[in-house]
């Protein structure tokens, strides 16, 4: 499968996607930086980002969910 979910703008030039892909058979969660090609208006990924096998995403979801929580403590969200 290779879907993108959720793209969100990190600056000018560049954006978040979140998505299922697929690797030598492999189904991974995906997280990674798109930036944008100069002068030709097209989005490619970069290297900066992360591919966890699917079956760690409840581990990854934990560790957002604790994330936030320390945010909303702190007030930075």
């Amino acid at each position: 499968m290779d879907k993108t979910v959720a793209a969100f703008k990190k600056n000018t030039f560049q954006e978040i996607r979140v998505g299922i892909r697929e690797f030598k058979g492999k189904d991974l969660v995906d997280i990674r930086t798109w930036t944008m090609i100069q002068g030709a208006g097209e989005m490619v990924p970069t290297a900066k980002g992360v591919s966890i096998n699917v079956s760690l995403f409840p581990e990854l979801k934990k560790a957002l969910e604790q994330v936030e929580t320390i945010l909303k403590e702190n007030r930075l969200i």
